[in-house]
């Protein structure tokens, strides 16, 4: 056998030798370094982070500031309710990881037991609500609605309930003072998301896992200031999970109170009073449709005329805000959101848009006087008015001549208003203009019509000024469809669609006048024009609407006043401005109001007021009845309700009657008031921090002395037109109208 000698071994592999010693000594500095980098120069960072993994947080959710009437009656506060919570980290030391326990749990408190079991499990991906969406280490509540008793039986025998506590905590409560709802402008809460929590991590005030947010009303507006900040305890747990020691813990800061202005008895009668006249609606015959009136919504608003803050707010259907409180139901939501639901979540008074037939003739009244015509004119009240072929007729007026602007207001004369909209459509150019005034429309902008008013509410929907911008994009959104059903010999509704296909951008003659008497395309809020009419009562300044009025710390000591203020000012003269508030009077005194303020102390307390009533294609007219007073302004609308005096009038006059005092024979009982003026200052702090309020029973007439026993008596759901919710006892008894039996005789035959 040949040996071969060591000089002649083979030198590519001493090559790769070397080659492969020079790599793995690179790959042990490379270890080296990097071991060096995270246990010297970033040591402290990762043990610090390290430590973080064996401290675990649970969060005392902090007690939510209460909503307060403008006297300090709570609308929504906190009670005190028998919490069964469950500790998931004692119930996994067990064998059957506590199902046995859950179990029992379930007998005592009247549940099923899987029902018990999907409350304690944890959310994911794949986990279907129920589940439990806050820190596995926090106490996870079962039941908020146990019985002293149960809490009783479960304290008791400690051994067979081991990681099962019954506690008393604070629980979000809607207390309807009085009877007072305030549903659509409370809101409600429900649980945080992961999406908001992310979203408002970075921000001054991040949310925790256990946060109730609001979801509406002023829950949601307020929400921050309400919430206050949750205290948190962290826990030193090893890596099984179990709690070795307690590393620190900050208190629960308690929120802030909201006080209001809102007057709670007077809520009471505006929810009372729009009720009250949808029932009525619906007794009375429909000529035009051959049924009775539907009524099947509505909304009236009470506003300060030289503030813009809100007295009373209803809308109708309601529904009971409880019904969110500890979790709402898949029945009692569908019951809230379904399509037979009629929507009663929505908050009409600043979501509600419809056209506002006459109520509308302010602005229009405004655009002619601004265009030179002269306020105290003639023009012609004829009973119809001739364009192209078709008749526009009086709806609310006859045949009265010659008139004035401010007597065309008076008895609501739709075609003097035809006939100056339709002489400054021909100047403006007709159906090719070139450099329209468009008076009629950058009035409407003006008045505040087309956008928001900046109520302190979210979700308040814009209105529609169907002005030549709004036609040409409506025209470049639906040509398509127009185009495709049109027809030039077909039914009415597709001779329409074939005109609008064809020419759907241009402004038409019959457009502008339609829309001179706030008909056509044209939509507005309750609240819009309550904005309008109380700037015409207040000399002409547009106030935000406001509820807020204070925010108040849970210990007293930090009051923050929310100040009224102005997004403008109307656009008349102080002339044209007097001109059209003596018109305005007269409408109550001698034109179409005037049958509903029979009796009304004028001279004491000057009323105005106008009435209208929108035609809607395919509908029954919508009820409008716009009034105002040197202290107020109230605006109710009632769809498919008939006309504005005839089916918002009553209640609108009973609502004047019950804040001043009025009897039925037009003397002012200071007694009887409920609010004769404006309140001005806010609810005393007591020492203590709490909030000094009157005591409200049941029956309001008990605490405001404003009118006979019967006639505010509470409502129960169905009358509320509430959908869900545990709306305290009704008093059956028939309830008698304010009116004397003649004056209501005298209505019928006027009706």
């Amino acid at each position: 056998m040949t040996n071969i000698p060591e000089t002649g071994r083979n030198p590519r592999v001493q090559i790769r030798l070397v080659v492969i010693q020079i790599l793995v000594l690179s790959l042990l500095g490379t270890l080296g370094g990097r071991l060096w980098y995270l246990q010297i120069r970033q040591g402290d960072e990762y043990a610090a982070e390290a430590s973080g993994n064996h401290v675990q947080q649970v969060v005392q959710p902090a007690v939510r500031g209460s909503i307060l009437d403008a006297r300090g009656v709570a609308l929504a506060d906190n009670e005190t309710r028998l919490v069964v919570s469950a500790s998931r980290t004692e119930l996994l030391k067990m064998k059957d990881d506590g199902e046995a326990v859950l179990t029992k749990l379930a007998a005592v408190l009247g549940m099923k037991p899987q029902e018990v079991k999907e409350k304690v499990r944890l959310c994911d991906a794949e986990t279907p609500q129920p589940c439990w969406n806050g820190s596995p280490y926090q106490p996870i509540p079962i039941t908020d609605e146990a019985t002293a008793k149960q809490a009783l039986q479960i304290r008791e025998r400690a051994e067979d309930f081991p990681g099962i506590t019954a506690e008393p905590q604070a629980v979000r409560r809607y207390t309807a003072p009085g009877q007072a709802n305030t549903a659509q402008v409370l809101g409600y809460l429900s649980p945080v998301t992961d999406e908001e929590i992310t979203k408002a991590q970075d921000t001054d005030s991040p949310y925790l896992r256990s946060d109730q947010v609001g979801r509406s009303g002023l829950e949601r507006q307020y929400d921050k200031a309400l919430r206050g900040k949750a205290g948190v305890t962290r826990y030193e747990v090893d890596n099984l999970g179990r709690v070795i020691g307690q590393a620190e813990s900050d208190a629960a800061q308690p929120g802030d109170n909201l006080v209001t202005s809102v007057d709670a008895r007077v809520q009471r009668i505006a929810e009372y009073e729009l009720n009250e006249a949808m029932k009525a609606a619906r007794k009375e015959f429909d000529r035009n449709t051959n049924e009775n009136y539907k009524a099947d919504s509505g909304a009236v608003v009470v506003m300060e005329a030289k503030t813009g803050r809100i007295v009373a707010m209803a809308s109708n259907p309601t529904y009971d805000p409880n019904a969110w409180v500890g979790g709402i139901s898949a029945a009692d939501y569908k019951k809230l959101t379904g399509k037979s639901s009629n929507y009663p979540l929505l908050n009409r008074a600043i979501q509600g848009q419809a056209a506002p037939g006459s109520i509308f003739k302010v602005v229009s009244t405004s655009a002619a006087v601004e265009a030179g015509y002269d306020f105290d004119g003639g023009y012609d009240c004829s009973s119809s008015y001739s364009v192209g072929g078709q008749v526009f007729k009086n709806f609310e007026s006859a045949n009265y001549g010659s008139i004035s602007l401010g007597r065309a207001l008076e008895v609501s004369c739709d075609t003097v208003f035809y006939r100056l909209a339709h002489e400054q459509w021909k100047k403006d150019g007709g159906m090719n203009p070139k450099k329209a005034n468009d008076y009629f429309y950058k009035a409407a902008h003006q008045f505040g019509l087309g956008k928001e008013t900046g109520i302190d509410l979210p979700n308040e929907v814009t209105g529609r000024v169907p002005d030549r911008q709004w036609k040409q994009s409506y025209w470049e959104a639906n040509k398509d469809a127009w185009c495709r059903t049109g027809k030039k010999d077909g039914s009415y509704v597709e001779k329409i669609a074939y005109e609008n296909c064809l020419e759907g951008n241009k402004m038409r003659a019959g457009d502008a006048i339609n829309y001179s008497i706030g008909q056509g395309d044209t939509q507005v809020t309750p609240i819009q024009m309550a904005t309008i009419y109380s700037a015409i009562a207040n000399g002409g300044t547009l106030y935000d609407p406001s509820i807020g009025k204070a925010v108040i710390s849970a210990d007293g000591k930090q009051v923050s006043e929310i100040e009224p203020e102005s997004h403008g000012k109307l656009p008349i003269s102080k002339e044209t401005r007097e001109k059209m508030d003596a018109a305005l009077a007269g409408v109550a005194t001698s034109g179409t109001a005037a049958w509903r303020f029979q009796g009304w102390p004028q001279d004491e307390i000057p009323m105005h007021a106008k009435t209208g009533t929108a035609e809607v294609y395919g509908k029954q007219t919508t009820s409008w009845f716009a009034t105002y007073t040197k202290d107020y302004s109230i605006v109710m609308t009632i769809s498919q309700g008939g006309t504005g005096s005839g089916a918002s009038g009553p209640a609108v006059r009973n609502m004047y009657d019950a804040l001043y005092g009025v009897s039925d024979d037009g003397t002012i009982d200071p007694k009887r008031a409920l609010l004769s003026q404006p309140q001005q200052s806010l609810p005393k702090v007591k020492k203590d921090g709490t909030i000094a309020s009157p005591k409200i029973s049941d029956d309001p007439v008990k605490d405001q002395q404003a009118t006979e026993k019967d006639e505010y008596a509470p409502l129960d759901a169905a009358e509320q037109g509430a959908t869900t919710g545990n709306q305290q006892t009704a008093n059956r008894e028939t309830r008698r109208r304010r009116r004397g039996n003649c004056r209501d005789r005298k209505r019928r035959m006027l009706t």
